[in-house]
């Protein structure tokens, strides 16, 4: 596993983190505790250090399965979370003010939250899971990261960027108070390649990528034909002709990349690793398998830059979470 600094410490993770909404049991429909507990013990054997998850990832459930799987595993992992606006909006709406979705006792007071479902003293990373820049100069919000930092309680700071808006946080970081920016970003989403990436090599600041395979078409998982359960929100997101769109272009995807990769799958990750300003790539990882082939890919390293450069071409701009 290649390991790389998270921000301006001394402290490291791994390149191929886990993303759990997918184990919180909501919105991803499907997820089994007990496979998730056994891919997440699995993923602590192959050397994966960075868990990530959020308040809203089923209420505290998945929050609670990582807490419980470092406690067994008798290992120190790098864990975050996320502060859900106090409006429950994503994205944070223009007309949404600080005051009423990042209050300064609230932020303490969520991120207290946390700390009880992972049986911690201390969160790793917490992160808002929204954000708006024009909140940037206002000092609720900066209080708050102050004293969770002073109290021991979070050692970093970051923001989890709209769906979409790569640039919708620099100004945040250019307070010097953010640590990280999570954002979107894969084959089809590669504008945080643009501007952010830059901006974050320029100021230490981690990338974490999430999306990787754009909730699950560039893992090769959706088809024409696909159908999703009940109450899965991947229903809406790949609606009407949606889903054969995607099909289309990960065929020529898959039909580029076959010279260098085994998969759709792989071709998605090593494609992100391959960009050195990012820190870690978390995909959702609820059966062992997934985890033991995305590690797999990891381990493969970067894609050519020959390589990189044709797959400029399926640069895709759309919002399918509208």
């Amino acid at each position: 596993m290649e390991y790389k600094t998270f921000a301006k410490s001394n402290v490291t993770v791994s390149r191929l983190g886990f993303g759990g909404w997918g184990i919180g049991k909501t919105l991803w429909i499907g997820a089994d505790d007990a496979e998730s507990k056994k891919a997440l013990r699995r993923a602590i054997d192959e050397g994966v250090s960075f868990f990530d998850s959020a308040l809203v990832y089923g209420m505290g459930h998945s929050e609670r399965l990582i807490g419980q799987a470092e406690k067994e595993s008798g290992k120190e992992l790098f864990i975050t979370s996320k502060i859900p606006s106090k409006r429950f909006e994503w994205p944070a709406k223009d007309t949404s003010t600080l005051k009423e979705s990042f209050p300064t006792d609230y932020i303490i007071q969520t991120t207290e939250k946390s700390l009880r479902n992972l049986n911690r003293d201390y969160i790793d990373l917490q992160q808002f899971h929204v954000w708006n820049d024009k909140w940037a100069e206002q000092d609720e919000w900066k209080e708050a990261v102050y004293r969770l930092k002073k109290d021991g309680k979070v050692r970093f700071f970051g923001i989890s960027i709209n769906d979409h808006q790569p640039e919708n946080g620099i100004e945040a970081g250019k307070t010097g108070l953010i640590d990280s920016f999570q954002v979107i970003f894969n084959l089809f989403d590669q504008a945080p390649a643009d501007t952010l990436l830059p901006f974050c090599s320029q100021n230490n600041i981690a990338v974490i990528a999430r999306v990787p395979f754009d909730e699950g078409a560039l893992a090769g998982a959706v088809t024409p034909e696909t159908e999703f359960p009940k109450k899965d929100f991947r229903n809406q997101y790949f609606r009407g002709e949606r889903r054969q769109q995607v099909w289309e272009r990960v065929q020529k995807i898959a039909e580029l990349t076959a010279s260098e990769t085994e998969s759709i799958a792989e071709a998605a990750l090593r494609y992100l690793i391959s960009f050195d300003a990012l820190t870690t790539v978390i995909p959702g990882m609820r059966k062992e398998k997934n985890l033991l082939a995305n590690v797999k890919a990891v381990e493969k390293g970067p894609l050519s830059l020959e390589l990189m450069e044709a797959l400029k071409q399926f640069r895709w701009i759309r919002n399918f979470y509208e």
